[in-house]
């Protein structure tokens, strides 16, 4: 008797995927029905492919409907292991071939402005992602997610993350809530990713546990590479737990604060006033100043409110935020040009650069800027300042 699975996602809203239902059979070999749009272009690839995979994982007699609305390689293998791995159990894992030239080192100083938010189970969200020019690309493992998805989710992340150009923006994803996060990680430490968030973190040992499988897993993949953590609060525990959490690893970059769930572990609604989660806000960005790391923003969920968006950036940059989610393209520019310094800034830090090295130059252990004196931490903000106008052009 024949068992069937299906993966992947057909429809007249779906673009760059495709839905795979694969049937174990005991004879006749491979047989393969392509629908696709696009079949006299790349039909004869896909089959190639599809039977490609079939014979790696020693599969001799199946039958494939495959429902085509463009799907990419990484796409179509990311499917067709998915729905492999929901009828036979296998160690064995398909990769496409390694791109060299995506492979990309972070720095604990990159700037993280923007991170957009992407659906880990949606292709067609990916693929040009990277033109938009976020920080960071977020492939997302946890809400965006549904729960009968997450399995087929991390195929598509894990070949996301070898496959794609996303033009220089840090490789970011969050994976789910432990313990299921643990899980996510065997399909994304060995693979490229640069930056992890621990969603709704609110003690030490969350942080301990995932470096933990972080390195079993480099070990295991014959890697020797840094894998900087970013976990997000999201509770009033969490909040409690900032400092220790953001102390309690090396690889730790920064902290996020999450207000939708902040807000309703405090049952309170969320507003956009935001009186109600300052304390939390302000918290968390000392905590991280304290623990010398960034301290990243909620993102501001009205997507059509470009003037309640500025607003909000400026205000955040004001309590001493240094970035913010984003979960649409269009709010990237915005968010940027916030946090970056306005023309005032730079020249009032141009004027103390200049007073301090000409203080340096003449051997003055004072620096003065007219009649103020001024102390080596304002010279350090300055400097900083500088550096982030040069950085923005």
């Amino acid at each position: 008797m024949a068992i069937s699975a299906v993966a992947g996602n057909h429809g007249e809203d779906v673009r760059s995927d495709c839905q795979i239902e694969l049937q174990l059979t005991e004879k006749d070999g491979i047989r393969i029905e392509l629908e696709s749009k696009i079949e006299v272009l790349y039909g004869r690839q896909n089959r190639h492919l599809i039977s490609g995979i079939l014979d790696f994982f020693g599969i001799d007699h199946a039958l494939v409907r495959v429902k085509d609305s463009g799907a990419l390689d990484f796409v179509l293998a990311a499917r067709m292991e998915a729905v492999i791995n929901k009828l036979i159990t296998t160690q064995k894992e398909y990769f496409l071939p390694v791109r060299p030239e995506l492979i990309q080192l972070s720095s604990r100083e990159a700037r993280r402005y923007t991170r957009l938010y992407l659906p880990g189970n949606t292709p067609k969200m990916m693929i040009n992602a990277g033109i938009h020019k976020p920080d960071g690309i977020i492939l997302d493992l946890e809400d965006s997610v549904a729960p009968e998805k997450k399995d087929e989710a991390r195929f598509l992340v894990r070949n996301a993350l070898t496959q794609i150009d996303f033009y220089g923006a840090e490789k970011m994803v969050r994976i789910n809530q432990l313990p299921a996060g643990l899980e996510d990680l065997k399909y994304i430490v060995p693979h490229q990713v640069q930056v992890i968030l621990i969603p709704k973190c609110e003690d030490p040992s969350q942080v301990h546990k995932v470096n933990d499988s972080i390195q079993q897993l480099l070990q295991a993949s014959q890697q020797s590479r840094e894998i900087f953590l970013l976990p997000i609060l999201e509770s009033a525990l969490g909040i409690e737990n900032a400092y220790n959490i953001a102390s309690a690893a090396d690889n730790i970059i920064a902290l996020a604060i999450g207000l939708e769930d902040y807000t309703a572990d405090l049952g309170v609604a969320r507003t956009r006033e935001g009186k109600e989660s300052l304390y939390a806000r302000t918290r968390l960005v000392n905590a991280c100043k304290a623990a010398g790391i960034q301290a990243i923003d909620s993102v501001f969920s009205d997507t059509a409110d470009e003037e309640g968006l500025a607003i909000a950036v400026r205000e955040s940059k004001s309590l001493g935020f240094s970035g913010m989610g984003c979960i649409h393209p269009r709010q990237i520019e915005i968010i940027r040009a916030g946090y970056l310094p306005d023309q005032e800034e730079i020249q009032k830090a141009i004027k103390i650069v200049q007073s301090f090295e000409a203080a340096q130059a003449t051997g003055k252990g004072v620096v003065a800027l007219g009649t103020k004196m001024i102390d080596p931490p304002v010279v350090k903000r300055a400097i900083r300042v500088v550096d982030e106008a040069v950085y923005a052009g």
